[in-house]
């Protein structure tokens, strides 16, 4: 019996001191919790698309909490209800949030342009991107393997005839598809804008031609139409400073291309 007893006492034994040193340890090394930075992270979306400038929601809770940071309007998937809650948990005046949206600046359709390469490897763009300048017979243009679309926890891009599109009304301006697309061609803009240059393409006007029926040639008719100096021509391709743009469409009536257009107000179609 004692042959029993003496392995079972001894195991009990080990696990009772065990469980002290790991008591202790616990009590050593605990790391001290920042309430206002749990609340501050309790109200933030947890989409840790990095939009705020910070690592994730955490890093943002953390900076708020220990002064980094003052600003706490900058969760943009979260827009002014985030805003407002953080507000209340910060103690500090209310500061609405700017909306965003993605735009993806390509108008090459299959229609419009085509492919150049019998690519059958790893359907990604990043993947594409890296044989020559991809598939596309523009070097600017979307390639069409929806690397945006994957990354999208909001579902607000998809692809249709080989292009991303977005979906205004889901979109909530993170920029996780900017930062994943490898030709750039997907700004973040103000909700606010309407009127939209398609092409992000910088060659010269012919080799623009030959790659697509509907790229930007950088003609200028736009820049000479516009009434508020808001849209310029810059490496071979139009470019518009929302902070002067009126949305008065006057540029876009007058493109040859037809490579800009107006978005139809949010809530109409």
């Amino acid at each position: 019996m004692s042959n029993i007893l003496i392995p079972v006492a001894l195991c009990g034994g080990m696990g009772l001191i065990l469980s002290v040193v790991l008591v202790i340890a616990a009590k050593l090394f605990e790391v001290p919790v920042n309430e206002i930075a749990e609340k501050a992270r309790g109200v933030l979306p947890g989409a840790n698309c990095g939009a705020c400038g910070y690592a994730g929601c955490d890093d943002y809770a953390a900076a708020l909490a220990e002064g980094r940071e003052t600003k706490i309007n900058l969760c943009i998937p979260g827009a002014n209800g985030v805003a407002q809650a953080l507000s209340d948990v910060m103690g500090v005046e209310f500061e609405a949030a700017t909306s965003r949206m993605a735009v993806v600046r390509c108008s090459g359709t299959r229609g419009k342009t085509s492919y150049v390469m019998d690519y059958q490897g790893l359907q990604s763009c990043k993947a594409n991107r890296m044989f020559y300048r991809g598939r596309g017979s523009c070097g600017s243009g979307c390639l069409g393997f929806g690397d945006c679309a994957k990354v999208c926890q909001f579902n607000a891009i998809v692809i249709e005839n080989g292009v991303a599109v977005v979906d205004r009304t889901k979109c909530t301006g993170c920029g996780m598809c900017a930062k994943i697309c490898p030709v750039n061609i997907i700004d973040i803009m103000p909700q606010t804008a309407r009127v939209i240059v398609g092409c992000a393409s910088t060659m010269p006007a012919a080799q623009t031609k030959d790659g697509c029926d509907i790229g930007c040639v950088g003609c200028g008719i736009c820049m000479d139409t516009c009434k508020f100096d808001a849209i310029k021509v810059e490496n071979n391709c139009a470019v518009i400073d929302y902070d002067k743009c009126k949305n008065c469409g006057l540029c876009a009536k007058k493109c040859p291309r037809h490579i800009i257009r107006v978005l139809p107000k949010m809530g109409t179609k």
